[in-house]
């Protein structure tokens, strides 16, 4: 073992490694309720180079490796399932390029959607990304490697299809480029016209190579941004209320809350309609489409726009919103999770229903959040639920009705979205076997010491 750190040592330094339990301690946990497992050594690399020689380092000693961005996720796909080291990418945070003309940014590992948001405010004000609402110090790889949803995922998808390039260390040690970049000077495309190799590793948690460069996608930053709110009481109605207002094309990006809290809001399903524009007669016009689109809503009382004024949108147009992480206040003890599978539009009145069966089972108090994905082909729902840290068995509630959640989701049709480890194994269980076997082989093929992140996506 001190072979092992030494080793660590020469790649990248004394102060970018440790073993001490106080740093083996917190990189072995996340905020969420998968139990924790400490690794054996913390190293924090600055170039690909470095991260290069760390996986020959791994592979010679068959030792585990966990690459790590923000450690966000909540549900413990960078807790060191069977210890090893934990590759922490926060150093290598440069902003390499940006193409104004082409429209993409080009970054490293540890490059943090607030820093990518205030660069791009200060020096390329009239572009933007895709936002997600996870805290500024979620990463811009960890965010796609999960297919993170942002601000613009109404219009333009997953933030892993924003994706339009990769620089992956290979679990072998070889450094690749994949999409234009592999070809040309340019990272415009993540495939097309090549064979779109990126989905080799986006949604492998880790556990097909380490991403040290990615190119993403930017687009026009408007100058003028608002927020309208829709009130229904009807559940049955909201996904041909949300279709309506995706068939506009006004919609920049497209919400709906139920939950019992704040009580003006009980009751009602609460849709949040983004939009922008850079002139006020732009914004005006985009306004009374959403007016007439709904309309007969309004006449025959089953819904209706609900006013807000100006100095109470302030937390509506926040970017990241803090509706997430506020929602970890509701109990004593500041935890929470939640499970969110991607569905179609029309079972939402169905995970709705389901929420509040959960909630009242478990004895859990609760949230619930849609996100339409690109013009309503699908919807990132969440079934969130609070919880104290310090009551075990509130924990344990909250633990078996989001595994409850998680099957219902996947006989209701919708898949799991970053799926903690048992969740990973429910989705393989029940996985077309020649998709699975497929997936088997190419994890086997890419890893074949079996070194990458091991616990997650482990094959039958």
């Amino acid at each position: 073992m001190g072979d092992i750190y030494s080793a660590l040592v020469d790649i990248v330094g004394k102060e970018w490694v440790s073993s001490q339990k106080e740093e083996r301690y917190l990189y072995g946990r996340d905020p969420g309720l998968t139990l924790p497992h400490e690794p054996d050594y913390v190293v924090m690399p600055r170039t690909a180079e470095e991260v290069q020689k760390i996986v020959r380092l791994a592979n010679e000693e068959k030792i585990p490796l966990v690459p790590k961005g923000g450690g966000l996720a909540l549900t413990g796909l960078v807790i060191p399932q069977k210890g090893g080291i934990v590759l922490d990418m926060k150093r290598m945070d440069r902003i390499v390029e940006v193409n104004e003309k082409a429209r993409y940014v080009i970054v490293e590992a540890g490059v943090t959607h607030g820093v990518l948001k205030s660069h791009l405010e200060r020096h390329y004000p009239h572009l933007r990304h895709s936002i997600p609402d996870s805290p500024p110090i979620a990463t811009v790889v960890g965010n796609a490697v999960i297919h993170g949803q942002g601000r613009l995922a109404q219009q333009y998808g997953f933030n892993s299809d924003l994706v339009s390039g990769l620089e992956v260390v290979l679990p072998t040690g070889e450094i690749c480029r994949l999409g234009s970049c592999s070809l040309s000077p340019y990272w415009f495309s993540r495939g097309a016209p090549l064979p779109d190799l990126t989905g080799l590793f986006l949604g492998w948690f880790g556990t097909t190579g380490v991403i040290t460069r990615l190119a993403l996608r930017l687009y026009p930053a408007k100058k003028m941004r608002d927020v309208m709110v829709f009130l229904a009481d009807k559940g049955e109605q909201v996904p041909d209320i949300l279709l309506r207002l995706v068939h506009t094309e006004m919609v920049e990006d497209l919400l709906v809350n139920f939950q019992p809290l704040p009580i003006m809001l009980q009751g009602n399903y609460n849709m949040l309609m983004y939009i922008t524009g850079d002139t006020e007669e732009e914004m005006e016009f985009k306004r009374k489409m959403l007016w007439e689109t709904l309309w007969d809503y309004f006449e025959s009382r089953d819904g209706g726009f609900m006013s807000v004024p100006e100095i109470m949108k302030s937390p509506y147009l926040a970017m990241p919103s803090k509706d997430t992480t506020r929602f970890a206040d509701v109990r004593k003890g500041g935890g929470f999770e939640y499970s969110g599978p991607i569905i179609p539009l029309e079972k939402y009145p169905d995970f709705v229903r389901k929420t509040e069966e959960l909630a009242e089972k478990y004895r859990l108090a609760y949230s619930t959040i849609g996100r339409v994905i690109a013009a309503g082909h699908c919807m990132m729902f969440a079934f969130a639920f609070s919880f104290n840290r310090a009551d075990p068995d509130e924990m344990a509630r909250v633990k078996e009705a989001l595994h409850e959640a998680a099957r219902f989701s996947i006989e209701q049709g919708g898949v799991p979205w970053k799926p903690n480890v048992s969740e990973q194994k429910l989705i393989m269980e029940r996985m077309d076997p020649v998709t699975l076997r497929l997936m088997k082989l190419v994890k086997q093929s890419l890893d074949p010491s079996g070194i990458m992140n091991p616990g997650n996506w482990e094959m039958p």
